[in-house]
């Protein structure tokens, strides 16, 4: 499995000091070789977004609401990680990319996300590729409400989640459930036990569903030291879930979404690739 990305990831939409920065990028390119993505096109992103969040994001300088900022560059950052995505799924790679996306619903952008790459790559799949039945699986800490919102009422795409619970952004509990949805939500101080126990309910779901493609939203926030939450998992345990992963559909792709300690994301996005690799081995 490849790395997607583009050398402008680390240039492109400036945070300063907020934990979705541009060296997020810096520090994978700088540990990982990858091949370069183009931009989405509109015509994709307005597969899953309105026109007026296209037009917003293209027009706002300033912030979209309190945890996510708009500069100049966001727009073109977006469609390029929109991009990313969309190149993962055609050649089952790992979408290195930012800004993340999947608190992005149809018409909003929060969380720290503008548009919803996985989304946008999900419906790309589908009509691009012809691979009908779509899984997105979500191992990041937060719930994937904007994914769980572009697809709750269709029967084509399972979203399952696995994210700390009650927590930002206070959705995605244990009576949020659906044919094709199902969210796992977990304590604060779950660890590896616990997440993987959790996460055998995860794959006997997809299994049900018999996906043609598997996009893992892959957050790496869980980590123990993670700034942003305390579900407080192994550096090991995301090699594990990837290889389990892997042997889920007959196509996987990932798209990066959080992972906020710069020291130790490099390491988090190395383990998971190596589970990755061994999984489809």
């Amino acid at each position: 499995m490849e790395l997607v990305s583009h050398t402008s990831f680390p240039l492109l939409h400036p945070t300063g000091s907020h934990p979705e920065s541009q060296e997020r990028l810096r520090v994978l390119q700088e540990r990982f070789p990858f091949v370069e993505c183009a931009p989405a096109s509109e015509a994709d992103v307005l597969r899953v977004h309105t026109p007026a969040l296209l037009e917003r994001i293209r027009r706002t300088r300033g912030w979209l609401d309190d945890d996510t900022i708009c500069t100049e560059t966001s727009f073109e950052a977006s469609l390029l990680a929109c991009g990313a995505a969309i190149e993962a799924v055609s050649v089952a790679g790992f979408a290195a990319a930012r800004p993340p996306g999947h608190h992005s619903g149809p018409g909003r952008a929060m969380g720290f996300c503008i548009f919803n790459p996985v989304a946008v790559a999900a419906r790309f799949a589908q009509a691009e590729l012809g691979l009908e039945q779509v899984a997105i699986l979500d191992w990041d800490v937060h719930h994937g409400n904007g994914t769980q919102d572009a697809f709750v009422d269709d029967a084509s795409i399972l979203f399952v989640s696995l994210h700390q619970w009650p927590f930002y952004p206070g959705t995605g509990g244990p009576d949020e459930q659906a044919e094709t949805l199902v969210n796992i939500p977990l304590p604060a101080g779950t660890g590896d036990d616990g997440f993987l126990a959790a996460f055998e309910r995860a794959e006997e779901a997809i299994r049900r569903f018999e996906p043609d493609l598997l996009l893992v939203s892959a957050g790496f926030d869980a980590h123990v030291d993670d700034p942003l939450a305390e579900l407080e998992l192994s550096t090991e345990v995301f090699a594990e879930l990837a290889r389990r992963a892997v042997g889920l559909a007959p196509r996987v792709a990932v798209v990066l979404e959080g992972g906020y300690n710069l020291a130790t994301l490099p390491d988090l996005v190395g383990s998971a690739l190596d589970g990755f690799r061994a999984g489809g081995a």
